[in-house]
């Protein structure tokens, strides 16, 4: 079939389609012309899809049936139960599916700090290749702890929360680049363990990790989770499977979305953790305890609402009807 005639032949069909899907009030004649319309784009559309599934055109046609349908079915269901499949469903789901890679993620990490901890911190000359002794003792002594509490408490946690966002925007933006994730992992993985070793160097590795844990167990995951995200959509792009690679980078990427979204408020819960407990005056098991907690729960609700729902097949993605897989007989 030529696909450029077809188009060209009920193109006018198709216009007058969107055109009565946008339209403010129908008439009861304009509402009969919109379901017969709708129903034969329908099947123009599953005829495109037979011969090109991936193309422009049945991509248009799917958005214009989308935008029709809601005129007839009306909306499928109100915002509130929309918010609450998000926060039961559909992100624990996203966040479950990256749970293993999340964790390869932070053992890479881990392992890349610990060595650089290891060495800055048992190497003299190492240590000098990067800070003076007076330059790291200013940094162990004032800078790293006045960092924390040399601004009020909720700007300092707005500009982490945003700080620590433009990190995960990154890692799943430029994630499907396959380098950008081993790049952002490994940065930071080394000013970790850059400063870890200089406190050690100065025995002061306890002040360092007092600091450090109480936003930074949920914070560098949520960097892993960012990152893993972006790797998930890499892998997608070399390795689809039985499906077509732009269905799968599509799947993948809406996803990745949801993750993006939840991620938003795992910072913002982090954020606040590094504005007001940081820095507080309470002793360091206390600090890390509220750290540890905080990660706990993150865990709890990956592991016990994700599996659930993924076992009930969801995956995060938007609903088959909304993804534009599937037609809403007529």
């Amino acid at each position: 079939m030529d696909m450029d005639a077809f188009a060209a032949v009920n193109a006018d069909k198709w216009a007058r389609l969107q055109e009565l899907a946008g339209k403010g009030r129908l008439s009861g004649t304009e509402a009969d012309e919109l379901l017969a319309l709708y129903q034969s784009t329908s099947g123009h559309l599953s005829l495109v899809r037979s011969m090109a599934p991936e193309s422009a055109l049945s991509a248009s046609l799917s958005a214009t049936l989308a935008l029709a349908r809601t005129r007839f079915t009306g909306a499928r269901s109100n915002a509130m139960a929309d918010l609450a499949r998000f926060f039961v469903a559909a992100l624990p789901a996203a966040l479950y599916r990256l749970a293993w890679l999340t964790v390869a993620c932070g053992t890479a990490f881990v392992i890349i700090a610990a060595a650089y901890a290891a060495w800055i911190g048992t190497s003299a000359e190492a240590l000098r290749a990067v800070a003076s002794e007076a330059a790291a003792a200013q940094y162990v002594d004032q800078d790293f702890i006045n960092y924390y509490s040399e601004n009020p408490a909720a700007s300092f946690a707005g500009a982490v929360w945003t700080n620590n966002a433009w990190i995960c925007a990154q890692a799943v933006a430029l994630g499907i680049t396959g380098v950008w994730v081993p790049m952002i992992l490994f940065g930071n993985a080394q000013g970790v363990g850059i400063a870890a070793g200089i406190f050690a160097s100065a025995g002061k590795s306890d002040v360092f990790y007092s600091y450090i844990l109480p936003h930074g167990l949920m914070e560098l995951t949520a960097v892993f989770v960012a990152c893993a995200a972006g790797l998930r959509i890499f892998w997608a792009m070399v390795a689809p499977g039985p499906r077509t690679r732009g269905r799968a980078v599509a799947e993948e990427g809406r996803s990745l979305i949801t993750v993006a979204l939840g991620l938003v408020l795992v910072l913002f819960v982090s954020g606040l953790v590094e504005g007001f407990v940081t820095p507080s005056p309470l002793p360091g098991w206390a600090r890390i305890g509220i750290g540890a907690a905080v990660l706990a729960a993150y865990w709890l609700y990956v592991l016990v609402f994700g599996r659930r729902a993924v076992l009930a097949g969801e995956r995060g993605d938007l609903r088959r009807e909304d993804a534009g897989y599937t037609e809403i007989a007529a």
